[in-house]
């Protein structure tokens, strides 16, 4: 029999392991979601988003056990607790809009003797392939408001959190959601390509690389299911001479480091202005050195291993090209295990870096960051501009029209300015070039998760 084995980053044992699904029941679990959305469809959004919160509430319950398992799982140091403030945040807003943005739309031209509307249905039966960096806050993205808005769900969770998918099994159960509704899959990947080619699954919403992106468009070819793709990023941040230099540097770290780096929405390279690069490099480098690298259950540690050991030596081969060209390490921090082949890895910055380097281009998913000196704003912006991805950019300034005017020109899904690696549940997510398509959260996460209607209704007398 075929599992599928979670090796946990802590010390390389196997944490966890469960039976790959047999095709028959597979294709049996798509059959009863297939079933079960019927009457789920039938009933109210209210009483849809009430399940929702009950979800919540036993999903929150379990917070004990779930932050030291996903420690285990994927590294993330148990003193930041869970993802629950998140999930709290969007599964509440997701409920907050749902009746108004999944209402009928009314034709804005009335006739006498007639009713014009559009309304929004569900698509049918809603597959989520969720990531391992962060698995419950991704996950709601998609799974709460497909559900509220009428749909069933699948959910094949990735292989590194293997265990994040049987808990939102088990708060579905206990929020007593209709059988079949939702259902947990484990899956290979030769499964989960021919199951998208089926032409049994009517949206798939995937969080992953490039290449796993492009893998889903091919398997899901000439089935018009719709698609929703949050793939890579290279986040940029641009510093400029007005920034509150303190608040900058804080945020910038944290929005490198956080996580180990394994953040969708990460800060990966940053430009600063001349004027004040040296004082930002300083503060930054020394803000870097204060994180203390170890295993993520002791308490101290406030960065744990990354995910898995191919991670962390992509990270290494990075750093190491990046210094054979030119490049400045300045943290160069010993770290007990930090060596080829483990995922243990201290953070690292750089300077002296450019566009020829790979740090600079391609997405890194990890614990490291360069930062460039710049002239000006038409550097700044062309730099950005630079990548095959665009999900978020942040400015850092005390002028929200400047801010606002830089970001109208930078490629990318989502602007900030003054905050970074953070996902506003009432705006919404999504990406350009490389980094995919589609839109998840806000009012238009519902229009993505519906198929519009008319209706054309005329009174004969």
């Amino acid at each position: 029999m075929e599992t599928i084995k979670l090796k946990s980053p802590i010390d390389g044992s196997i944490y966890a392991e469960r039976p790959v699904a047999s095709d028959q029941a597979v294709n049996a679990a798509v059959e009863r979601a297939k079933a079960a959305q019927v009457g789920w469809a039938q009933i109210s959004v209210a009483e849809r988003s009430n399940y929702m919160l009950k979800m919540l509430e036993a999903l929150v319950a379990m917070s004990d056990e779930i932050v030291p398992e996903l420690a285990w799982q994927m590294g993330r140091p148990t003193r930041y607790g869970g993802e629950f403030g998140g999930v709290r945040e969007r599964v509440a807003y997701m409920v907050e809009i749902a009746e108004k943005a999944l209402a009928p739309v009314m034709a804005s031209n009335p006739k006498d003797g007639f009713r014009r509307y559009v309304k929004k249905d569900p698509l049918g039966v809603v597959m989520v392939i969720a990531p391992w960096n962060y698995p419950y806050l991704t996950a709601v993205n998609t799974i709460v408001p497909a559900l509220i808005a009428g749909s069933s769900v699948i959910l094949k969770h990735a292989a590194q959190t293997l265990l994040v998918g049987e808990r939102f099994a088990k708060a579905f159960e206990a929020a007593g959601l209709p059988k079949h509704v939702f259902q947990n899959l484990v899956l290979n990947h030769g499964q989960t390509e021919r199951l998208l080619a089926s032409g049994k699954i009517d949206h798939v919403n995937f969080t992953g690389s490039v290449a796993g992106g492009r893998a889903i468009e091919k398997a899901a070819a000439g089935t018009f299911m719709t698609l929703g793709l949050e793939l890579g990023g290279k986040d940029p941040a641009y510093v400029l001479p007005d920034a509150k230099l303190d608040h900058a540097v804080a945020n910038l770290v944290d929005g490198a480091f956080y996580n180990s780096g394994q953040c969708c929405c990460g800060i990966e390279r940053v430009y600063v202005h001349e004027k004040v690069y040296d004082e930002f490099v300083e503060g930054y480098i020394a803000e870097t050195k204060n994180y203390v690298v170890g295993n993520p259950l002791d308490a101290g540690t406030t960065l744990g291993p990354m995910a898995q050991a191919r991670f962390a030596d992509f990270i290494r081969e990075q750093k190491a090209e990046a210094l054979r060209k030119g490049a400045t390490a300045h943290i160069n921090m010993k770290v007990d295990k930090d060596v080829a082949g483990s995922p243990y890895l201290a953070p690292e910055v750089l300077t002296d870096v450019d566009h020829q380097m790979s740090v600079m281009r391609e997405e890194s998913f990890g614990p490291i960051v360069g930062i460039m000196k710049v002239r000006n704003d038409e550097e700044a912006i062309a730099l950005m501009n630079d990548s095959p991805y665009g999900l978020t950019a942040s400015i850092w300034t005390g002028d929200i029209d400047h801010a606002a005017a830089i970001g109208d020109r930078v490629e990318t899904g989502t602007v900030f300015m003054n905050r970074c690696d953070y996902l506003d549940p009432a705006l919404v997510w999504t990406g350009v070039k490389d980094t995919g398509k589609g839109a998840a959260l806000s009012a238009l996460g519902y229009d993505n998760l519906t198929r519009p209607k008319s209706f054309h209704l005329r009174e004969v007398v």
